[in-house]
């Protein structure tokens, strides 16, 4: 009788030391949702879930190897800080790999007011992330129905910045874990050579080398004229087989089938038959779904209940260490000063940035000559040329009084309330990244502003784009608004 009392306590000593780390879970979990926004916490954090403390280590687990890696990469320290700052004993966190129930699946109802996920138990062997199937399949690319994937488009070669970070993200998710509620269609959008062709691959190329799944990539033009020709020779119903037999179906540039109702009619009878089957459906297009105007909004309607993930126009740091990594692999020397001349004149198009990159190698390997800035501008001079537009100052004063509502006056005007002065900093920040004047010069545009003031509001507006996703999205639209 003592035996089973004594294992009765224990089972009630273990349940209050979870019950214990619950609270502080959603401690830390409350305090990581406000410092992040809760967008970036749902993104990252949320799917994770507490495992044993070990002495001074506590475990926490997630569902993959990316979001893992993604996480310590990003957050280890501060989630190490935070656990510490509830209990002084724990001075290191784990996080490995498993997957238990999810958070939200035994979370208490404490957890659920306050939205942060509860301490998920996890199997008593963490199990590596994979992706289940019924039976075994064979993987492959289904070239009688679909175009080769590129072996140079791979997650090793995709540069990743602010601007992609987030389509990087859940195309590794897709490739990790395809069909994953919540990412079934997933949806890249972007402008042109901004690198939803390359994820698209990848994630191919991926899941192919996983040896898991069939995989059928195409265009929606090739699309269209494989239905057209299945009509022509009175085959749809084989076509139609084939589609629907692959585990991934990619189509690239939907924009392709505006206005092309028959087609867009079989791509929606496909898209529910594999999404019905748990197949995934990974598409791309050159703006997000509820702006494809001329796509019958049924299927608009589905494209957009997945997840939806735009790739940004470059930045400045993104374009360096695309082109950093690109003449690396070259094995040719390009100077720094030619690399940041190259980021600064061609900041539309990924694809034009690396083909001027590619004509300045060849020129060298050709001629057997050094790469320099005066080389570059002679040999790029077309290129150069293309992309001289310039921007003023007055433009961008303009744009960004029109985008905020106020004045054109209230930029040189002396007010300072934050309503006026904020979207003036705005407007010296895109000043100094568009235009070639001096600090001094863009001072005098705004009142006769010291380059002081000029420096102060730059800084300004880094800072706030960092901190709040909404006005770093309304700079980059005037950005690009601007560019264009």
């Amino acid at each position: 009788m003592t035996g089973g009392l004594e294992g009765y306590d224990e089972v009630a000593e273990a349940n209050a030391q979870k019950s214990i780390l619950d609270i502080h879970w959603s401690r830390i979990c409350a305090r990581l949702k406000a410092e992040v926004g809760e967008v970036e916490y749902n993104t990252w954090l949320r799917q994770m879930g507490v495992g044993p403390v070990d002495e001074d280590e506590i475990t926490l687990y997630l569902p993959t190897r990316f979001l893992r890696d993604w996480v310590r990469g990003q957050y280890g320290d501060r989630l190490g800080a935070l656990w510490h700052a509830e209990i002084p004993a724990i001075r290191r966190v784990e996080l490995q790999v498993a997957r238990g129930p999810s958070p939200a699946a035994d979370g208490d109802a404490s957890a659920a007011e306050t939205g942060a996920p509860s301490a998920a138990t996890p199997p008593a062997m963490p199990v590596m992330d994979a992706v289940v199937v019924e039976e075994p399949r064979t993987a492959e690319v289904r070239s009688d129905l679909a175009a080769p994937l590129d072996p140079r488009f791979t997650f090793d070669t995709f540069v990743v910045g602010k601007p992609n970070e987030f389509a990087y993200a859940c195309a590794r998710r897709v490739a990790e874990r395809p069909s994953s509620p919540g990412f079934n269609p997933l949806f890249l959008y972007g402008g042109v050579g901004l690198g939803k062709t390359h994820l698209m691959h990848a994630i191919g190329s991926e899941l192919v080398r996983e040896g898991r799944v069939s995989v059928a990539y195409m265009s929606a033009e090739k699309f269209m004229y494989r239905f057209i020709a299945a009509i022509r020779s009175q085959s749809t119903m084989e076509f139609k087989e084939q589609l629907r037999s692959v585990d991934v179906l990619m189509i690239d540039d939907l924009q392709f089938l505006i206005g092309k109702d028959n087609t867009q009619e079989e791509f929606f009878h496909t898209f529910n038959a594999l999404v019905d089957a748990g197949r995934q459906i990974v598409v791309s297009a050159d703006k997000s779904p509820s702006d494809l105007s001329g796509l019958e909004d049924r299927l608009r309607t589905r494209l957009g209940c997945g997840m939806v993930a735009d790739i940004h126009a470059t930045t400045f740091e993104l374009r360096i260490s695309i082109l950093e990594a690109k003449a690396t692999a070259s094995g040719v020397e390009v100077p720094a000063k030619v690399l940041e001349f190259l980021a600064h004149k061609i900041t539309s198009n990924v694809r034009e940035l690396e083909g001027a990159l590619n004509r300045l190698i060849a020129h060298a390997n050709l001629f057997g000559r050094p790469v320099t800035l005066e080389t570059t501008q002679d040999v790029l001079h077309d290129i150069l040329k293309a992309n001289n537009r310039r921007v003023t100052i007055e433009e961008i004063q303009r744009k960004v009084a029109e985008h905020w509502n106020i004045r054109l006056t209230d930029m040189s005007s002396a007010r300072r309330s934050t309503v006026v002065a904020r979207p003036r900093q705005v407007a010296m920040f895109l000043s100094k990244q568009l235009t070639s004047r001096s600090l001094p010069e863009i001072g005098r545009k705004f009142g006769n502003r010291d380059h002081t003031t000029v420096i102060y509001a730059v800084r300004r507006v880094m800072e706030l784009m960092e901190q709040d996703p909404a006005f770093a999205e309304d700079v980059e639209l005037l950005r690009r608004m601007l560019e264009s």
